[in-house]
């Protein structure tokens, strides 16, 4: 049922703000759920009553009303999606294709976690250190004069730092890009399954939350 659920909430939200791409749109809906059910307790899985991740709700369960003013949204253009495919090594003509452009170049070094959405696969070789970097871009659709700190959550086993730790919007609109870089430590080395943390930007009125799911491979 969630399709159908989240089919009629993009289309509430395409009708309060008519010019938001639908990557603005989802991007709404995954940065304001929430993960505490009406006992204030986790969510949990339905086919075994353990708590659940991000594996098996995603961002979280969605909450229209303050999806309708997100604060920041992270929003993907088509040369974004463009890019997307080149780094999955898609052909021009798969892309031209897909896209239905005629002209299709791909940029030099796109990564495929590069891609400007509202969560993040970091994926670590089973080393005592290993590190991943990424990049996002934040747009803003609340107030024009608007502060936004970071916050970071997961496990001991990672570290996580933000560059810059905050953002300064100054109109709406205006675009302001950051930088995370992800470093297994010696005692996540040996993991054999998965864990998962939180990078949110807060406001004195907005917070806007991505989840991160960490693996370990050989």
């Amino acid at each position: 049922m969630s399709c159908p659920h989240i089919s009629g909430l993009a289309a509430l939200l395409k009708a309060a703000h008519p010019n938001w791409s639908p990557a603005a749109i989802k991007s709404a809906l995954m940065t304001t759920t929430y993960t505490m059910d009406n006992t204030n307790s986790s969510l949990r899985d339905a086919a075994g009553s353990s708590p659940a991740t991000p594996f098996g709700f995603g961002a979280g369960h969605v909450d229209p009303q303050k999806a309708l003013s997100p604060g920041l949204v992270y929003d993907i253009s088509t040369n974004d999606y463009v890019a997307f495919l080149c780094s999955l090594d898609y052909s021009a003509t798969h892309i031209r294709v897909i896209t239905k452009m005629s002209n299709v170049s791909c940029p030099p070094r796109s990564r495929p976690g590069d891609l400007n959405y509202p969560s993040f696969s970091v994926v670590f070789r089973k080393k005592p250190r290993h590190v991943v970097r990424y990049r996002r871009e934040l747009t803003n659709v609340g107030p024009a004069m608007a502060v936004y700190d970071v916050k970071v959550s997961g496990p001991a086993s990672v570290g996580v730092t933000v560059t810059p730790a905050k953002l300064v919007f100054k109109k709406v609109g205006q675009k302001q890009r950051y930088y995370v870089t992800f470093e297994s430590k010696a005692a996540g080395a040996g993991r054999a399954k998965p864990d998962f943390g939180w990078i949110s930007w807060a406001s004195d009125e907005h917070v806007v939350r991505s989840p991160v799911a960490y693996t370990w491979k050989m």
